[in-house]
């Protein structure tokens, strides 16, 4: 949703990108394709895509769930970081979308790790679990629809393992969350969720301010 991290002046942010972002010709390239698309204010930000990346690796994911993945830039932040016997289940609903960055996959050498499912997710996440994946998953992303937030999350806490990291974008909604006459939807949907998350006693979180806001979630053993 953010062209860049909300509460940053520009030239914090230009320093930031500066020091730290270290986006390939390939992942600025997808980046670049997609800013071109009416619905660009859906793509994460490098510096979150970097992130997440990072995330991946610090608790040795191998399996993992996408829910949104637009045109792909964050499967392949993901899966990058994911060993070469890693997995993603990308889950979206747009066959337009996604098939932006199938090359983009295929370029960097990790389309034979996203499994894409084009489905409701809720359907997928469902499917999984009836098929008893429970405790299956080490991390997940949620980047969808936001009145689903709650069921999304709920789902992936059952198919995560213990000690499983989910990762919730837009928790920030470009700063509308605080705004309290904004009664949009989804604006609402997102207070409940972090309303529900803070409270929520089987986890740990921290809410990050990069991009749009990103929660981590952290199923305790």
């Amino acid at each position: 949703m953010a062209s860049s991290t909300l509460f940053l002046n520009q030239p914090i942010y230009d320093y930031l990108c500066s020091v730290s972002v270290r986006e390939s010709e390939l992942f600025s390239a997808l980046r670049k394709e997609t800013a071109q698309l009416e619905m660009a204010v859906m793509q994460i930000t490098p510096e979150q895509g970097q992130f997440m990346t990072l995330l991946t690796r610090l608790i040795g994911a191998r399996r993992a769930i996408e829910i949104g993945t637009f045109t792909g830039y964050s499967a392949l932040s993901i899966t990058i970081g994911l060993p070469d016997d890693g997995k993603l289940i990308a889950c979206d609903i747009s066959d337009e979308w996604t098939r932006i960055g199938k090359p983009y996959w295929q370029q960097a050498g990790q389309a034979d790790k996203i499994d894409l499912r084009l489905a409701p997710a809720l359907k997928t996440l469902d499917d999984l679990l009836s098929s008893g994946q429970a405790e299956a998953f080490d991390l997940a992303f949620i980047d969808a629809d936001k009145v689903n937030y709650l069921n999304y999350y709920e789902r992936c806490f059952r198919l995560l393992r213990p000690g499983g990291l989910i990762m919730v974008d837009n928790v920030l909604w470009g700063g509308s969350v605080v705004d309290e006459t904004n009664q949009n939807p989804d604006t609402c949907a997102i207070r409940e969720f972090n309303q529900f998350v803070h409270q929520d006693a089987r986890v740990e979180i921290s809410l990050v301010p990069i991009g749009d806001g990103l929660t981590l979630v952290r199923k305790k053993a």
